[in-house]
């Protein structure tokens, strides 16, 4: 037994409450090291033996080197005090606050040593503190459309020297082919039959740039896209079709041309505006730069959301698009680049506009110092993105470091946070999927497939569906294909029949997860999905050989494929079944 190993922080993602009468209670330890883990518990104004509960904990992670133990416990007066007991062999180990013990126990399990005073304690359960997201989002498949690229609605719109809209174009980082918000309109009918639930919009506000991320004006569509008439119309036709629309917060910084940075390089420090931004000295210079931006980019000036009048600003704008125009969720652009105590005030404002609106920040690393329930309600997921890239299409870990890298994950946060993050592919970011894969379509809808099966919101980047392909900015932003005899038809129903399978089985949006099988330098892996209606075993082969897999530990029951064909059944808890290369089987139980 290796208490070194051992680990849990009281009120964090290892003690938190998952809704108003649960909590959710972690530990760490050694892998395969405890043969039993319990959590021992009470209240803390009434810890007396004969009040006294031990609860068993099971494993619902794991990684390399460590187990995750988790039980979920209703305190009865909603206050918690606890301990934790390890079993292994003929020993046993007491762990609270003060440190461990092999003291002799009472027969309730708690000796003398053990007051409240030195137990972990989760203070009290208060409901405003429940970190609690939109329900919908679990349920959600996103689609994201960098604007400019997806459609040509209203010609008239075109700006200047716009090229050619073909299945062929070049974009390159400063073309225009005319996309507009009448565009997405015209194609939301496109959008339901793929099963689209929710597009999430790269910024479409007035701005330079093609991709609009150096934003002019916040309160203004860009003239280039339509008006805000338009797109208010695009939410109201959206809803109608079951589509909500998230929009992209580029709060961090503005662009050059924002009127109050237009007026400190005209004015200097005389400017009413100079204390919106971070300036060094003055005047402005671009070269040596001396003033802060997003990453070293002149034309992004950090915006200063400290300043009483950008964030009544920022806040403004937070509140419109949400109570004026309905949008139903915000994406933040370099999250974790902007001050928290913004981002409190920022939850504050959009909730009170919309309390199911959805919050998601950019960020591409642990992110539990916004997870609190105070700030965001997800993060872009990008350590789940890589795992599933390294894994199904770049072929570079083995099915044990998946495993340990999303197991990770669940553990990183709490439970509801991962049952909304933000799961996605590719984007105007990165390298297209299908390029990621080399041009492999097996590979794209093995990760795809695993996408749409696990945890979490997916996203679609446009025009995946259709067998789009691209490197990085600006290969990955070309326009959409509509033209039918270049679209891959057979990738389209491939994804919308996966979309269709998810929206019918809860099971596969917000049930249970669990691995199966993910072996050391296996290269294939299999899980369970499962809820009180339906129950899922997804067997996934990245391997380029036919694998015979034979699964053990397996609960009783008897197996059809998804699509109605073969018969597999849980024989003394084994289940056996070949899986061709590159390939995958859904087993749903009869």
């Amino acid at each position: 037994m290796l208490l070194e190993a051992i680990y849990h922080q009281p009120k964090s993602q290892y003690a938190y409450a998952y809704d108003q009468e649960t909590l959710h209670i972690r530990v760490r330890t050694k892998r395969g090291d405890m043969d039993h883990v319990s959590v021992v518990w009470g209240d803390k104004y009434n810890f007396v033996p004969e009040e006294i509960t031990t609860t068993k904990m099971e494993v619902f992670a794991k990684d390399t080197m460590f187990d995750y133990y988790q039980v979920a416990i209703k305190p009865p007066f909603r206050r918690f005090a606890y301990a934790f007991k390890f079993e292994k062999g003929e020993r046993t180990v007491f762990w609270n606050e003060v440190g461990f013990t092999e003291d002799e126990m009472s027969s309730s399990g708690v000796g003398m040593l053990w007051s409240p005073s030195g137990m972990f304690e989760f203070p009290f359960l208060n409901p405003i503190d429940v970190h609690t997201p939109p329900e919908w989002v679990k349920n959600a498949v996103f689609y994201q459309i960098f604007p400019e690229r997806f459609a040509n609605g209203d010609p008239s719109l075109n700006p200047k020297n716009v090229e050619a809209w073909t299945h062929d174009a070049v974009p390159t980082r400063d073309n225009f082919f005319g996309g507009d918000l009448q565009g997405v309109i015209d194609n939301l009918d496109y959008l339901k039959e793929l099963g689209i639930t929710c597009i999430y919009f790269t910024p479409f506000f007035e701005a330079f740039s093609n991709h609009k991320y150096d934003t002019i004006d916040y309160l203004k569509v860009d003239p280039q896209f339509g008006d805000n008439k338009t797109a208010k119309k695009l939410v109201d036709e959206a809803h109608k079709k079951g589509i909500r629309i998230m929009l992209d917060a580029v709060f961090n910084h503005s662009g050059f041309y924002f009127p109050p940075f237009q007026d400190v390089l005209k004015n200097g420090e005389k400017s009413r505006f100079k204390d919106w931004f971070h300036v060094k000295e003055f005047p402005l210079s671009t070269d040596p730069l001396n003033y802060d931006t997003f990453g070293f980019v002149p034309e992004m000036p950090k915006l200063n959301t400290e300043n009483r009048e950008v964030k009544a600003y920022l806040l403004e704008v937070a509140r419109y698009w949400v109570e004026d125009i309905g949008v139903d969720g915000w994406r933040l652009d370099v999250a974790n680049e902007v001050d928290h105590r913004f981002w409190r005030e920022f939850r504050d404002t959009v909730k009170q506009a919309n309390p199911e609106a959805y919050i998601l920040g950019e960020i591409w690393h642990n992110s539990m110092a916004w997870l609190d329930g105070d700030q965001f309600d997800a993060v872009m997921n990008y350590p789940v993105t890589n795992s599933i890239l390294d894994f199904f299409v770049k072929d570079e870990i083995d099915a044990e470091s998946f495993m340990g890298r999303l197991d990770a994950m669940q553990i990183a946060y709490p439970k509801q946070a991962n049952e909304v993050a933000f799961n996605l592919l590719d984007s105007h970011d990165t390298p297209r999927l299908l390029h990621i894969a080399a041009e492999n379509k097996d590979r794209m809808k093995l990760a795809a497939l695993f996408q749409l099966t696990y945890m979490g919101a997916p996203c679609i980047y446009y025009g995946d569906e259709i067998g789009m392909t691209g490197g990085g900015d600006p290969g990955c932003r070309q326009p959409m294909i509509w033209e039918k005899e270049h679209q891959d038809h057979e990738m389209f129903e491939f994804y919308k029949h996966l979309i269709t399978l998810r929206k019918d089985h809860p099971a596969l949006q917000d049930g249970t997860f669990r691995f199966l099988s993910a072996e050391k330098d296996n290269k294939y892996v299999a899980f369970e999905r499962k809820d009180e209606v339906d129950r899922f075993i997804i067997v996934m082969n990245a391997s380029e050989k036919k694998q015979k897999i034979e699964l053990s530990d397996i609960s009783q029951g008897t197996f059809r494929k998804a699509n109605g064909t073969g018969r597999h059944e849980v024989k003394n808890r084994k289940l056996s079944l070949e899986v061709e290369a590159l390939s995958s089987v859904i087993l749903k139980e009869m």
